[in-house]
């Protein structure tokens, strides 16, 4: 094994405990965006290109566009909600 296919082994581990420890959505799209490029250059080092290509379609792009639009989503469904609260809340006449 290289000392380059030894180093990207150690920066995918570190990436993915980057992934794991991240609580914020957004930032969790991001980095395991980061992530999947990582696993994309692990792949080609390891002389697998059809691989990472693969990984890269899948891991650094749709994965965290589908994880940015739940997170919108659901975000959007709370603003809904907390709209209508405080509008039925005023329409109920106190008494």
């Amino acid at each position: 094994m290289s000392l380059l296919q030894g180093m990207i082994l150690v920066l995918v581990s570190a990436g993915a405990a980057g992934v794991v420890f991240t609580r914020d959505p957004l930032c969790q799209a991001i980095a395991i965006s980061f992530y999947g490029l990582l696993l994309a250059v692990m792949f080609f080092l390891f002389q697998a290109p059809d691989v990472s290509l693969s990984q890269i379609v899948v891991g650094a792009v749709a994965l965290p566009l589908m994880i940015l639009l739940a997170v919108a989503k659901v975000r959007a469904n709370d603003e809904r909600r907390e709209r209508q609260e405080q509008t039925g809340k005023e329409q109920k006449p106190s008494g």
